[in-house]
């Protein structure tokens, strides 16, 4: 067997920071070409150079992408076919936005989070599919905790009624989840090679884990509040554990949900876990599916996959 033949080609969204970034080192020190997707350049220059610094040799690279604009996903996935012809190991899709205190909307007029965190990686997915399968590889959708606190409106799964910064978070990381899960459904039903994985970084804080890349601004909190923060949290260096699992270590299948597994799924080594129920109905998944094709403007081709 030659030396690089458990060498994988991973695409990771938002991989400037937090746990992005993390994942992004964790997999070029394990030896994988990494290409990070992300929308700032001079932050991404400086992951690069982070990761470059910590493992010399890393075969990393960097794509511009705006999971917030949608033309922007279109070029990027359009880039991404052009440089990795031979296919995609592993997709990533971390990137997302944490909070809005004001509605926002991204440039299609989507509500931001919920435009980011699903919409923009639903359509970026819907165009890299074929990318992954040619590896028989894998999607892996970066879920959150935070979904057990939501509900998705039936008649309205991409609403954001009674506006709040988190009420909107959770709702945008639950419908990532059921597209998740969903798209494993349907990759089974017309007998695809490529596994959909759901992967969560339990309770995750960037200032418990090292200071690299230094871009971040989260890190202002006092230090004697760590050890206290240590009891239900993690850095999120250790976040990213169960998502670098997920996208590359053997014996995952699809339609798994990997996370933390210590009390509550908030810190601890990654093992595969148990969502809750909403995150698996099928009924509501089959709805936010067709509402995000609508919303988009593109239909997953899955019947010439398999």
């Amino acid at each position: 067997m030659s030396a690089d033949a458990g060498r994988r080609t991973v695409v990771v969204t938002g991989a400037t920071a937090g746990l992005g970034y993390w994942a992004s080192e964790q997999l070029a020190a394990a030896g994988h070409r990494v290409v990070l997707a992300a929308r700032d350049p001079e932050r991404a220059a400086a992951a690069l150079a982070s990761i470059r610094s910590v493992v010399p040799g890393a075969d990393v690279d960097h794509v511009p992408l705006d999971l917030a604009d949608l033309d922007s996903v279109a070029t990027a996935a359009d880039a991404l076919a052009e440089r990795l012809p031979e296919g995609i190991d592993a997709l990533v899709n971390n990137a997302g936005v944490v909070g809005s205190r004001q509605q926002r909307t991204t440039a299609q007029g989507h509500e931001l989070q919920m435009g980011t965190n699903h919409l923009g990686h639903f359509a970026l997915t819907a165009r890299l599919l074929p990318l992954v399968e040619r590896r028989s590889g894998r999607v892996v959708h970066l879920g959150s905790i935070a979904h057990r606190w939501a509900r998705l409106d039936r008649s309205d799964p991409l609403g954001a009624a009674h506006y709040s910064s988190y009420r909107q978070y959770a709702r945008s990381k639950l419908a990532v989840m059921r597209f998740g899960f969903e798209l494993a459904g349907r990759l089974a039903d017309v007998g695809s090679s490529v596994t959909s994985v759901v992967a969560h970084p339990g309770f995750s804080l960037d200032v418990l884990a090292p200071d690299r890349p230094p871009v971040t601004s989260s890190r202002a909190e006092p230090a004697w509040t760590r050890p206290a923060q240590r009891l239900y949290a993690q850095g999120k260096d250790l976040g990213a554990e169960p998502i670098v699992h997920a996208a590359v270590a053997p014996g995952v299948r699809s339609g798994e949900y990997w996370g933390p597994s210590g009390w509550m799924q908030l810190r601890g080594p990654a093992t595969r876990v148990t969502a809750e129920p909403t995150a698996y109905d099928r009924t509501g998944a089959a709805q936010l599916w067709a509402a995000s094709e609508r919303a988009v403007g593109l239909a997953f081709a899955l019947d010439a996959l398999g």
